[in-house]
């Protein structure tokens, strides 16, 4: 019989950290239910005391989700075990996840402390937190630069404690494959009663070897992983959770199952670079665009003549569906909320009457609609509730003239218009909205993401801005790259802290 991996998913949490990806309730309650769906074991739902915004979606997912245990996450502090409690009183299975840094650049320069009083203080969190719920977990913050003999003392003591998994986080990312794989060996045979407690591994990606140090943990014992979808998180990001459910799916050697559906990989995938605007890079692994597109001639003729000279992954595994049904604009409502259902979104019958009438309109514009398109319409209201809207925009550009761009904006009910030159239509209007929005705003960053292939597409806008010494991320999405341009520095201003 194979043995069982869990899958500790920390998009909502760490994979969050990103900044620009915050997501509202509403959104984490999808993305949850989406995760369920997936069949994620653990769903690590936020750091309830780090915000109310926070606290609130633990207690909301808490109460969306029915099989995956939450999970909370605290620092080794009383009061953050005791919110973090609180917030989980609605959970069917419920974990608290605490921990403290035990490298000893952590202890000295983070904690101004020593080996023992880390270890009291791992300890007393362990036994406080087991007050509350009978699955503790307790993280030991950068193990990746922990020296073993110690690090085998500190999870021997929380074991001890009441801890039922320990979790072995490459914090920095610094770590290789053997090396990583080494310290959870040594664990699995150096810690008087690991037997009562899972390792778990914790992998950041800053040297690119996270799905690698993941995969050498499990080799080694480890048997929960902490991911998250499409790798993000902060810095380069965490493990994807893709890649290790696929590599575990693929290499039957390994001999471990997990409880993830593949065939929910991709549409998974779409929703959280959807609602957090973020893309997916074209050649990342499993979920990019370019992951089963064959260029090189000699690959072509391979494929053709045989799939499995080059794919080592039939693509319907991970939820890529040639035959998957095409939305038109004759497409009904019933074909719509299908798809959304498939991407495990739900919408109420007046939502999703606003979704299909924008559905028709992007139609008019597309043969075709995709998976992403729908995600983008069906996130599109959240600009509804914004201080500044834009009402139109007109553009005159060509080569040998100089780009000119009128614009009108809705400031609280109030008008303005105005119109300016540039060097480009972008420019030209970011210019004219500028002359409305009178404040020193520097353009960051500008990406500008096409959601498939053709000339009719949606293309996607990301924007970073700069304010006040502070930086604000914004979206905006349209058939015309200018107007989904502007509506994403827009997007930006609505942010800004007044």
């Amino acid at each position: 019989m194979s043995d069982r991996l869990f899958i500790f998913d920390t998009t909502l949490r760490d994979g969050e950290q990103v900044p620009g990806c915050q997501l509202n309730t509403v959104e984490k309650i999808q993305v949850a239910r989406q995760l369920e769906a997936l069949g994620v074991d653990i769903i690590e739902a936020g750091f309830p005391i780090s915000s109310p915004g926070d606290f609130n979606s633990v207690v909301e997912i808490s109460k969306a989700v029915t099989w995956p245990t939450i999970c909370a996450l605290t620092r080794a502090v009383e009061k953050d075990i005791d919110v973090a409690a609180e917030a989980l009183k609605y959970a069917k299975r419920k974990r608290i996840h605490t921990g403290i840094g035990t490298s000893d650049s952590h202890i000295r320069y983070k904690f101004n402390s020593n080996r023992e009083e880390i270890i009291e203080r791992a300890v007393a969190a362990v036994k406080y937190a087991r007050r509350f719920v009978d699955d503790v977990e307790f993280y030991a913050e950068d193990a990746g630069r922990t020296e073993n003999e110690y690090l085998a003392r500190v999870v021997e003591a929380v074991i001890k404690a009441g801890a039922t998994v320990v979790n072995i986080p490459d914090t920095t990312g610094y770590c290789l494959p053997g090396e990583y794989g080494e310290k959870i060996k040594y664990l699995m045979e150096h810690v008087d009663g690991i037997d009562r407690a899972i390792l778990s591994t914790h992998c950041h990606n800053d040297l690119g070897m996270a799905t690698a140090n993941t995969i050498s943990g499990v080799l080694n014992g480890a048997r929960q992983v902490e991911v998250t979808i499409n790798g993000i998180g902060e810095r380069a990001g965490n493990t994807s959770l893709e890649e290790i459910a696929m590599i575990v799916k693929c290499h039957k050697d390994i001999d471990i199952e997990t409880n993830i559906n593949t065939q929910k990989i991709y549409p998974t995938s779409r929703m959280v670079s959807s609602l957090m605007n973020m893309p997916v890079q074209p050649n990342k692994a499993i979920v990019g665009r370019n992951a089963f597109a064959h260029s090189s001639g000699i690959h072509q003729d391979g494929v053709l003549k045989n799939v499995q000279t080059y794919e080592i992954i039939d693509p319907k595994d991970v939820g890529i569906d040639d035959n998957a049904i095409v939305l038109t604009a004759r497409s009904g409502r019933a074909a719509l909320k299908h798809r959304l259902q498939v991407m495990g979104v739900e919408l109420a019958p007046e939502k999703l009457d606003k979704v299909y009438d924008a559905f028709l309109k992007l139609a008019d514009k597309k043969k075709e609609i995709n998976d992403d398109d729908v995600l983008m319409l069906a996130g599109a209201d959240r600009s509804e509730n914004h201080r500044i809207k834009l009402e139109y925009l007109q553009v005159t550009s060509g080569v040998g003239v100089r780009s000119v761009a009128s614009l009108g904006v809705n400031i609280s009910g109030e008008k303005f218009e105005a119109a300016a030159t540039g060097n480009g239509p972008v420019d030209a209007a970011i210019r004219a909205l500028k002359k409305i929005i009178d404040r020193q705003m520097v353009l960051k960053e500008f990406t500008i993401q096409a959601i498939s292939k053709g000339s009719d597409d949606v293309g996607k806008v990301h924007m970073q801005v700069e304010y006040d010494g502070h930086v604000y991320y914004g979206f905006g999405a349209n058939t015309d790259i200018v107007a989904a341009s502007v509506e994403a520095y827009i997007d930006c201003i609505n942010k800004f802290k007044h």
